[in-house]
């Protein structure tokens, strides 16, 4: 296999970057990946919830449950 070629092994390469993460109750949140489980469970720091680009709330530090997440993107 290839570097990055599995999905943990992307995201431990966004470690330390900003990542775009999409939730199931639709809300964006963006912030820098600073780690993530098996699960898919991810910690944030600098973290904003994004509607249409636009910043709704900074939200700083978070955790986010792996269920929750449809999908996990670097910014660019």
């Amino acid at each position: 296999m290839t570097e990055n070629s599995r999905p943990l092994d992307l995201l431990n390469s966004a470690k330390g970057k900003t990542v775009l993460i999409e939730l199931k109750n639709g809300r964006s949140i963006t912030g820098k990946l600073i780690a993530f489980d098996v699960h898919i469970n991810v910690t944030l720091e600098n973290s904003e919830e994004k509607q249409n680009g636009d910043t709704l709330r900074k939200l700083g530090n978070v955790f986010i449950r792996g269920d929750t997440i449809i999908l996990i993107s670097p910014t660019v």
